[in-house]
């Protein structure tokens, strides 16, 4: 009963944020005359973090590198494992553009928030789209705001990292801008698949190391995708207190395994 009831209370709670949000940020919109349009983005992530507050179900957690120039433009990545990710991801306290599906964009009121902010969309099966991204991307950076990907390309179902693609690792090569990987990890039970409750999470969220992409070049792309992966699964098997192995997808999981289920050891 407990949980019905929070769950109403937040669903409300959501729908009267959302509600308000988007007259507030179309004003916003009309004052920002930044050309990433940095404020009016950042307070549309401060309605991310507003959702993440009135969900008494969720304890969050953030912890690892401190960002202490939030101009300083940064590819961002992270793995995926739920909508929840999205806003968990806007409590960090600076601006980044999102690459996000085109489909988003056409969903009333937050897919119209999402192009005030300045949100980047992309249809992954148009060629002509990707490309397009990456220019949006890289006229960000150089405009000191960073772009944020989930080059797994969609969240992953069993809570395994899965294969990256390039895109986000080329951009940062060819911008020359440092990669920042982000570590996400509790958010597949804060809303359970088929139910509208939301479950009880503590959900952890790591900022991890700036890579450096100084003097790499488009053949590095390989090397540089694949580090920053590597560093995020070892995160994961820390906090999950299993191998790595377990937690990379592209190597064949043992029978009946969910690697994102199997308890962390006291003080992981």
């Amino acid at each position: 009963m407990r949980s019905t009831l929070e769950s109403i209370w937040t669903w409300a709670a959501i729908v009267v944020l959302i509600v308000l949000w988007l007259p507030l940020l179309a004003v916003i919109r009309v004052f920002d005359r930044d050309p990433a349009r940095y404020r009016t983005g950042r307070w549309f992530r401060r309605l991310g973090m507003a959702m993440t507050k009135v969900n008494p179900a969720w304890q969050t957690e953030i912890t690892g590198e401190t960002i202490d120039d939030p101009r300083r433009p940064y590819v961002v990545v992270s793995n995926h494992l739920s909508s929840a990710d999205i806003p968990i991801i806007s409590c960090l306290p600076w601006e980044m553009k999102w690459v996000a599906k085109a489909e988003l964009f056409k969903v009333p009121v937050s897919g119209w928030m999402m192009r005030l902010a300045g949100d980047i969309p992309v249809d992954r099966k148009d060629k002509k789209s990707r490309a397009r991204v990456l220019v949006t991307a890289k006229q960000y950076l150089q405009d000191r705001c960073s772009v944020m990907f989930f080059p797994e390309g969609t969240r992953s179902r069993d809570g395994r990292l899965h294969r990256f693609s390039d895109g986000a690792f080329r951009l940062a090569i060819k911008a020359q801008a440092p990669v920042l990987p982000l570590v996400l990890d509790g958010t597949r039970e804060t809303l359970p698949k088929n139910s509208w409750k939301f479950g009880t999470a503590r959900v952890k969220l790591k900022v991890l190391p700036p890579v450096s992409t100084a003097g790499l070049t488009a053949a590095d792309t390989a090397a540089l995708r694949e580090q920053v992966r590597g560093a995020i699964i070892t995160q994961l098997a820390a906090w999950r207190g299993v191998s790595p192995d377990t937690i990379d997808a592209t190597i064949p999981a043992g029978k009946d395994q969910d690697p994102a289920k199997t308890p962390a050891p006291a003080g992981a």
